[in-house]
């Protein structure tokens, strides 16, 4: 019986140190290949840095972008344009899917990552005037993908951050921040609870007029910019965690 037990405890020693090093080198297998993805990422980004002292930098960007984008779009339609916010790590591709989930776990090649995508929610139209368009992207704790909405809670941030831009394939459009507030994901069985989330169609005045004065209520400190029916909205979110299910809100009306 002892040797039988022996036996046992060896064989039990045995599959766990076999669990151990398989975990061991799966995890570093994940690393590894996140790491390898973001750095693809990387090298798609427009290289901008040389347009410091040119007379049409502006123009120089924007062209860079739009051909990104372009070359982008011959590999995968569901990239929609460009986002970036200046002085930030904000500068992605700007993808929408038919669903919410898909681009939570896959870039731009449509390979799995933890890091996802900044994607466009599915019902959202970046075209239609009368909308809000949401986005949504991880906060990661590398500082990558929408991590930099966090720094947002601090207002001399927003001082230096106010403006986001959204390139397409040949337009770049431009969004002053209108408010900055957090809240949560709620469950479905919540009343009375202001469900930002869902605020896609501002068709109507009221229903615009209703959205912003909801974000209005929450924000963490004024801004002094207003938003009027007519002037498109996105609402940028990511995870925030001082709440359960908690997220940072970042809401930006079109003005140019």
């Amino acid at each position: 019986m002892k040797l039988k037990s022996k036996k046992l405890i060896i064989i039990i020693l045995c599959i766990i140190i076999g669990i151990l090093i398989f975990c061991s080198f799966y995890f570093n297998y994940l690393n590894f290949r996140d790491q390898k993805i973001n750095n693809d990422f990387e090298e798609i980004i427009p290289n901008t840095t040389n347009e410091e002292n040119s007379e049409k930098k502006e123009d120089n960007i924007n062209e860079k972008i739009y051909d990104t984008v372009k070359k982008l779009q011959v590999e995968n339609s569901d990239v929609k344009g460009w986002i970036k916010i200046n002085d930030s790590n904000i500068n992605y591709p700007l993808l929408q899917g038919i669903d919410n989930d898909y681009y939570l776990n896959h870039n731009y090649q449509k390979e799995y990552s933890n890091y996802g995508s900044i994607f466009i929610d599915k019902d959202s139209n970046l075209d239609n005037v009368n909308s809000n368009v949401i986005i949504y992207g991880h906060s990661m704790k590398d500082k990558e993908m929408f991590q930099n909405l966090l720094n947002y809670a601090n207002k001399e941030y927003y001082e230096n951050h106010k403006i986001i831009e959204i390139y397409t394939n040949n337009e770049t459009r431009k969004y002053e921040i209108v408010t900055v507030f957090k809240s949560r994901v709620f469950y479905q069985d919540e009343e009375n609870v202001f469900r930002y989330y869902y605020c896609q169609d501002l068709s109507s005045e009221e229903k615009y007029n209703d959205y912003i004065n909801n974000c209005k209520d929450l924000e963490i400190y004024s801004t002094g910019v207003e938003a009027h029916f007519g002037e498109q909205l996105i609402t940028l979110i990511t995870c925030e965690y001082s709440n359960d299910n908690g997220r940072m809100i970042v809401v930006a009306k079109k003005i140019s």
